[in-house]
């Protein structure tokens, strides 16, 4: 046996031959080096580590970086930094860390805002670990899951009684920029009758991260919540890692039994951070700079949310989607669409209009609410969407005066109703409807 010398063979494969035939002594890791960095992209040659895995890159001084393998060329791993990369060098040295990425988890989270890491942001101390949990998460078999059988009560009129969720359900809150997407989501947290409300701000300014929490959270939502924010300035990996995080502690309270309400801000800046990736290690973009791996990554996510197995609790999850220049078919709100259980579609002109929240019925369904409703309750949202259609087909002939009573008993019907479904609609940011009050004002709206 001789080691093989000839110049044409990769030092990966020279270490192949190492690990093959000589004995390796026990905690032994072979070191590499950083030989180079374009972007926020570090190649590594000299060493092994799985996708998904994490190394220690260290600083000239000692100092340390964790980065995660993202990709690999033969001898090569592509890397990319968690954190600050400020003041590495060429040849710096880089250590394979073993176990997979473990975020320690448990119900001192609670009425805490956390980072991707899993660390405290507003300075209250440290947290106690009940348990740690795996950033991936572990798939369920779809066969092994509850139904959604109950209803979920989010304290906002408009969505209990026309676009009833369950427990368990996943939907896409579909809106622009400045449409009051985190003012609902606000609501939804301090109004919504879940045990445990987890928040995921990922990729938001940080000024709105600080706004959300103080504002839109308040102290008595805060209570029962746990909120990982991964701002706009964090690296992109420590933005997806937010978005998993988030999805990781819902899962945790699910199996303790508790039903979660999941909300994540915004599913769009996820896709982003990973295209972010795949742009960088050489993916080719496939959609409107969207590579391949970013549709691949969305379901991965979402399918973690949802009811778990039999004696577990529930994940409910509304995610945001920004559709971006108020753009419907944008490639991720359509990816978004196709693997969520109904969306809410926020208007801009509703929006403009002042009637809060924006909510624009005859784009918006849930797919699960005629599984959880009576009939009568059905018809009776079905009635409402009927006449708030009609009214909005013949609005420009109502406003001109060229409509004439009479013409059309349906259409007369829906402009009597018209300022009774606008009332309905309309909904103050400290009021809370539960579902009994939401039923009663959609009785009223119709009587």
């Amino acid at each position: 046996m001789s080691l093989p010398t000839s110049l044409n063979q990769s030092l990966v494969e020279r270490l192949e031959f190492v690990h093959q035939h000589l004995p390796t002594p026990p905690g032994l890791v072979v070191e590499g080096r950083l030989v180079r960095m374009v972007g926020m992209t570090l190649e590594v040659v000299g060493t092994y580590a799985p996708i998904g895995g994490r190394c220690k890159v260290l600083h000239p001084g000692g100092e340390a970086v964790i980065a995660e393998v993202v990709g690999f060329n033969n001898d090569r791993l592509f890397l990319m930094p968690v954190g600050e990369t400020h003041g590495l060098a060429p040849n710096a040295r880089v250590i394979p860390l073993s176990g997979g990425v473990k975020i320690d988890v448990g119900f001192s989270m609670l009425g805490r805002v956390i980072d991707g890491r899993g660390q405290p942001l507003d300075g209250k101390g440290g947290l106690v670990a009940d348990g740690a949990v795996s950033l991936a998460g572990t798939r369920i078999n779809p066969l092994h899951r509850q139904p959604i059988t109950k209803p979920l009560d989010v304290g906002v009129k408009a969505i209990n009684a026309l676009l009833t969720l369950g427990q368990g359900q996943r939907l896409g809150l579909m809106a622009g920029t400045g449409v009051g997407k985190s003012v609902l989501l606000g609501m939804m947290t301090r109004y919504t009758s879940a045990d445990i409300v987890v928040v995921g701000l990922i990729g938001e300014r940080g000024r709105e991260v600080n706004d959300f929490v103080r504002h839109n959270l308040g102290v008595e939502g805060l209570k029962r919540a746990v909120v990982v924010a991964t701002p706009a300035d964090d690296p992109p990996l420590m933005r997806m890692h937010g978005a998993m995080l988030a999805t990781a502690i819902a899962e945790y309270f699910r199996d303790q039994g508790l039903n979660v309400l999941l909300l994540m801000d915004s599913l769009t800046r996820f896709a982003q951070a990973q295209r972010e990736i795949a742009l960088a290690i050489g993916e080719p973009p496939a959609s409107k700079g969207y590579p391949p791996s970013v549709f691949a990554k969305l379901p991965q996510l979402v399918e973690r949310a949802g009811n778990g197995r039999e004696g577990s609790g529930s994940i409910t999850a509304i995610y945001t989607v920004l559709a971006e220049g108020d753009d419907q078919s944008d490639p991720v709100v359509d990816s978004a669409r196709g693997v969520l259980d109904g969306h809410i579609v926020l208007s801009r002109a509703i929006a403009d209009s002042g009637r809060y929240p924006a909510i624009d019925i005859e784009s918006s369904i849930s797919r699960v609410m005629i599984e959880l409703i009576s009939k009568e309750q059905y018809a009776k949202a079905q009635l409402f969407k009927k006449l708030y259609s009609l009214y909005q087909q013949n609005q420009d002939l109502i406003s001109v005066g060229a409509y004439r009573r009479g013409a059309n008993p349906e259409v007369d019907a829906a402009i009597a109703k018209h300022p009774q479904l606008m009332a309905f609609l309309s909904q103050s940011i400290d009021e809370r409807f539960d579902f009994t009050q939401s039923l009663m004002a959609l009785n009223k709206a119709l009587a």
